[in-house]
This record gives structure tokens, C-alpha cells and sequence, in this order.
């Protein structure tokens, strides 16, 4: 793996070009941090936490006003999937400053984002005192994080789906706006015939149609979170990692247990 891919938008530019962008003139109630600013914190943190970088990708669009970035952890007990930290920050309004962790699939740099670490911060008054505390507890969690995502991806992988479990899949996915529906015949023939061949061997897998989705739904990194969770969402209740309470209707974790390869 040579390095991490954002899909997105914008253009990708060096670590050392955050450095260069102007940060506007703070008003009276919105207070705009610099990018390099940001990502300087959450490279800290990790450092502090003893984990180390071995992948980056950044990118700005073409007025710098808006900045995105991946970092890849290290974790050598993988060898099929690692852990990104997704941030973003903005000098428009358009969205707060923020990080989302996710994964990245080894052999197709496919990107998800789960949701369950997860910050936001609006750019208003003490912005600078509270993300120092925020990232910390989000990076603090990655390692609770790292077993779930074992447990997710394994149990995608363990969970075989007929053609018709499938396509019902898919069109759940396309109620919660996983993909537009002009996309929905690609993610069909990905199911089909994947592109890559780790997919193929695999099997008719939720893996395998989870890949399906993030191979077709490379694109704008801003959407990515949003639409990889509601993915998530969807086939964790599938293959039972969720479940939903009769009470409340909402999708809770299920009181199940699964050995990792860890384990095994």
C-alpha cells in the first residue's frame, strides 16, 4: 500500500501546504482555526497515545477555504484492513471542525467511516480551549475501536447472502441514501463480478456486498461519513450486530460474542 486515496473533490496537495493557507479575521461570534492548526492536534494526541503514522493524504479545495485530511495508524495485527482518522475543517461555514474514524480495505483502499468515534465543533467562542479535550477522548477510544471493527468485518465476512438478501439489502441502502439511485446497476454488477479478486474467492458475503458499496461509492469525502454509516447501519442489523429494541425502535447493539482471529 503506497498511500492513502481521499476521492474527493478537492485537490490533493503536501503536509506543508496547510501551513501556507490564510486563516480569515474571526468575527463576533464565529472564530475560524487554521488547518495545519487542527491536524497539528490530532497528530499530538496520537503521538501521546503511542501510535504512529505510516499513511497521510490532504487536500484542499482550490480556494483553501475547505480542508480534508486521512491518517492512517499503525497496527500490525492487520493485514486486511487499517484504521483512518478522517478530519475536516472549514474557513466558508460550511461545517465545523471535525473527526470521524473509520477504515481503510488493504487491497481496494476502499473507505468507511463507522460513526461510533465521532467529533464535532462548531466554530464559535473557546473553539481552541474544548478540541484539545475532544480529540484526546476520540483518540483515546481507537483501540475499543480496532475490536469492533474485527468483530464488524469478520462477521461480514462469516455471513453469506443469496441473491434475493442482497438486492433487499440494496434497496434499504438506497431509502437511507447510501448511494444515489443512478449507482444502484454499478453496485449490482460489483456484487456480480467484483473487480477485485479477494472478493471473488470470498464468496457471496455481506463483505462482500459491503465492498460493493464502497467501491462504487468513492467520491466527495465530505458525504463519505454519512453514507458509510447509514451502510453500516444497515448490514450490522442484517448480520445481527444490531438489533432493534420493541420498545423504543431504535437499533442497539446485540448481546452476542465472536471470537476474532485473534482468538481463534
Amino acid at each position: 500500500m503506497n498511500g492513502l486515496i481521499l476521492h474527493c473533490g478537492a485537490s490533493q496537495v503536501e503536509r506543508s501546504q496547510l501551513d501556507s493557507v490564510a486563516t480569515p479575521q474571526a468575527t463576533e461570534t464565529w472564530f475560524p482555526i487554521p488547518h495545519h492548526s487542527l491536524l497539528g492536534q490530532v497528530e499530538n494526541k496520537l503521538r501521546n497515545a503511542g501510535l504512529k503514522i505510516v499513511n497521510e493524504a490532504h487536500a484542499l479545495t482550490h480556494d483553501g477555504n475547505r480542508y480534508f485530511g486521512l491518517l492512517q495508524v499503525n497496527d500490525e495485527q492487520r493485514r486486511d484492513f487499517a484504521l483512518v482518522l478522517g478530519i475536516r475543517n472549514s474557513h466558508d461555514q460550511r461545517f465545523p471542525a471535525g473527526l470521524v474514524v473509520g477504515a481503510s480495505i488493504f487491497c481496494c483502499d476502499n473507505l468507511s467511516f463507522s460513526g461510533e468515534i465521532r467529533i464535532d465543533r462548531k466554530h464559535t467562542r473557546f473553539i481552541n480551549r474544548d478540541l484539545p479535550q475532544l480529540v484526546e477522548v476520540a483518540i483515546g477510544r481507537l483501540a475499543d475501536q480496532r475490536h469492533k471493527q474485527e468483530v464488524r468485518f469478520l462477521t461480514y465476512q462469516r455471513t453469506e447472502l443469496t441473491d434475493g438478501e442482497a438486492h433487499d439489502l440494496v434497496i434499504q441502502a438506497l431509502d437511507a441514501q447510501v448511494l444515489p439511485v443512478t449507482k444502484i446497476p454499478d453496485v449490482l454488477n460489483e456484487w456480480r463480478e467484483p473487480r477485485h479478486q479477494e472478493f471473488r474467492e470470498g464468496g457471496k458475503t455481506a463483505w462482500r456486498l459491503f465492498n460493493s458499496f464502497t467501491e462504487i461509492g468513492k467520491g466527495a469525502l465530505e458525504r463519505l461519513p454519512r453514507r458509510t454509516q447509514a451502510l453500516h447501519g444497515i448490514l450490522d442489523t442484517h448480520v445481527g450486530l444490531l438489533t432493534v429494541d420493541a420498545q423504543t425502535g431504535h437499533a442497539v447493539p446485540a448481546d452476542i460474542e465472536i471470537a476474532t482471529p485473534q482468538a481463534i
